[in-house]
């Protein structure tokens, strides 16, 4: 059954498909943005493509017990970046980090908690975010920021109180680094906000993208389709409370979904087609 799972997965038709309607996706999402404005929205992009391609596999290198290289988490984390987009809850990246880790000879239980303990380091960055920005946001946004850290906090103790495997801590000083590499990536995300709000010709003060930016963090802990989920639903709330138009709003978001795809087919997918000739030069030889 794994090698079966492992042939789908790497099937051309698949990662082609995949491919495919990623950018159809991308496309139809333009048009609710189209007379962006390109410096904003290039700086945002930038923004975003550093925090989630390069600090976000940095941190899972940190706290994986794989014993792979820097390059490899680089690599494997753009891989999965694309089923990522293309799943509810962004469930996809997930699945192919624990896929690949297997591949490494790591068992299936060990490389679901490796990739979990990324995950709740991850999620940690979030509450320090949606907390810190808090005192910015309307009281319903801080009720609901509020709840929603408190359940994760609250799922995340419990499970580890009956099953401490499942909820494994690293050593201090290496979550220390796990959680300042995630408050990083969230002052990435911000940007990528601040810019596509910019680019639609408005702005909303640093500190209160903050809290809108923790928020909708928070929110996207319900599953949803990338561009069009709670997290969106959140964040589109949150500007128009800041300030901004409802029609910007939405453009704003729209715009931000659609340069997502952008650094996902550019590195994920050369990174999909660099696998493939390499598994097809293997079987020639």
């Amino acid at each position: 059954m794994a090698g079966r799972v492992s042939r789908v997965m790497h099937s051309k038709w698949v990662m082609g498909g995949a491919v495919v309607f990623a950018i159809v996706v991308a496309a139809s999402s333009w048009h609710m943005a189209p007379n962006a404005a390109i410096g904003p929205m290039i700086a945002g992009l930038v923004s975003w493509t550093v925090g989630n391609y390069l600090l976000v596999p940095l941190r899972w290198h940190s706290l994986s017990n794989s014993g792979q290289n820097r390059r490899w988490h680089l690599r494997v984390y753009a891989e999965g970046e694309i089923l990522g987009l293309l799943s509810p809850a962004h469930a996809g990246t997930d699945i192919w980090r624990v896929h690949m880790l297997r591949t490494v000879g790591m068992d299936r239980s060990n490389a679901v908690v490796d990739v979990a303990s990324d995950r709740l380091v991850g999620g940690l960055g979030i509450v320090a975010v949606a907390v810190v920005g808090g005192a910015t946001l309307p009281w319903q946004l801080v009720v609901a920021c509020t709840a929603g850290a408190a359940v994760i906090l609250g799922v995340a103790l419990l499970v580890r109180r009956k099953r401490p495997a499942l909820v494994p801590l690293p050593p201090r000083r290496t979550l220390a680094r796990g959680i300042a590499i995630s408050l990083v990536y969230q002052a990435c995300a911000i940007g990528l906000l601040i810019g596509t709000v910019g680019a639609v010709g408005h702005s909303v003060p640093p500190m209160d993208m903050l809290g809108l930016v923790g928020a909708s963090q928070v929110a996207a802990l319900i599953p949803g389709v990338h561009g069009a989920g709670p997290k969106e639903g959140a964040l589109a709330a949150g500007l128009v409370a800041a300030g901004v138009p409802l029609s910007a709003a939405i453009g704003a978001i729209a715009l931000a979904g659609t340069l997502a795809w952008v650094p996902a087919l550019l590195f994920g997918g050369l990174c999909h087609l660099q696998r493939r000739r390499a598994r097809s030069a293997a079987a020639a030889a």
